[in-house]
């Protein structure tokens, strides 16, 4: 039988139809929609059924980008970057559905964790994984989403708003980016460092401290909307030093917040780290300031180090939670 998989953003949905066969999920064909196409999400999922020449599946779930308000009988969420209010229980009626199940981007990343394949993950450091121990997932983006996952059977899942939290710097040159930010912003979240505009901060920042000028591939870098993307390509080839400055500062940055989350679940199960970013720096995250400032947490440095940790390079990854999550749904008489 059939479940229906969506991962939404504010610019991009993808959808996915997915077979479960005696518990075993099969991924199906994705397709990919402009959201702002489509005045809500039930005309879209039509679209796709049209498209795919499939009928209707038997339960359906959506991962999205913000918080979900959960009832007892159903969940609410407003996306954040796209006029859409959404229900579950209205998406039900809507589409002659029994069951949808509407999860925050994160979580729906959780859900994933046991259905990638091997291939999909690539460590940083191997650790010695507890296979009944916490899991936390923890990804820069946008934005930085951060979700635990107890053990369980089934596991328990807890989305958290944690990228909101507090920034703490590790040392006096974070602190003079932590206080330049706080100043910009009025507050200096781990949100404003570690996402696509926290590199362009960073990089804002370092210019700000050199004595020389940026040089031209760098000035026109910071000069597009979204500098971030070059940035990192300059990084990547070594181009500009203060480019790879700034990637390094990130890097440190990340893999110190990491730890930081990791002492609060204490993840013996492993540290995920999701996101659009990380797949794309991966040879700098592999140099090592990421495990390095990761670890960096006296006294509780031996048990940083037991961590296992991961990068999910599977861009897949939300829509197979939400397809694991739409399986779960299913009432057992007919799994």
């Amino acid at each position: 039988m059939d479940v229906l998989a969506g991962d939404i953003g504010g610019t991009k949905t993808l959808l996915m139809l997915a077979k479960v066969e005696d518990g075993r999920l099969i991924p199906g064909e994705i397709r990919r929609y402009a959201s702002a196409d489509y005045p809500g999400l039930a005309p879209m999922v039509r679209t796709f059924l049209t498209d795919t020449g499939h009928g209707t599946p038997v339960a359906a779930a959506f991962a999205l980008a913000g918080p979900v308000a959960r009832r007892d009988d159903g969940q609410q969420a407003r996306l954040t970057n796209l006029p859409w209010q959404l229900d579950s229980r209205q998406l039900a009626r809507d589409l002659g559905l029994p069951r949808v199940t509407l999860v925050n981007d994160f979580e729906g990343i959780a859900h994933s964790l046991d259905d990638l394949p091997a291939d999909s993950l690539h460590a940083l450091q191997q650790g010695e994984r507890d296979p009944d121990g916490v899991r936390l997932v923890v990804g820069a983006g946008t934005g930085l989403g951060v979700c635990i996952v107890c053990p369980g059977r089934p596991p328990r899942l807890i989305p958290t708003e944690a990228g909101h939290g507090e920034l703490a710097p590790a040392d006096t040159r974070q602190s003079r980016l932590w206080a330049a930010v706080t100043r910009r912003e009025g507050r200096c979240s781990r949100e404003h460092l570690l996402s696509g505009r926290g590199i362009a901060r960073i990089a804002d920042f370092l210019i700000s401290e050199s004595p020389q000028r940026p040089g031209k591939a760098l000035a026109e870098a910071m000069a597009q909307p979204d500098p971030a993307p070059e940035l990192t390509r300059l990084a990547l080839a070594g181009g500009d030093p203060l480019a790879v400055e700034t990637l390094s500062l990130f890097c440190s940055l990340y893999g110190g917040q990491a730890g930081d989350l990791a002492l609060g679940c204490l993840p013996f199960g492993g540290v995920y780290v999701a996101g659009g970013i990380a797949p794309r720096i991966l040879p700098l995250l592999d140099a090592g300031g990421f495990v390095e400032a990761f670890r960096r947490k006296p006294p509780m440095t031996h048990l940083l180090e037991r961590m296992p940790i991961q990068v999910i390079t599977d861009p897949r990854s939300g829509l197979l939670g939400a397809a694991r999550l739409a399986a779960s749904q299913i009432p057992r008489d007919r799994g």
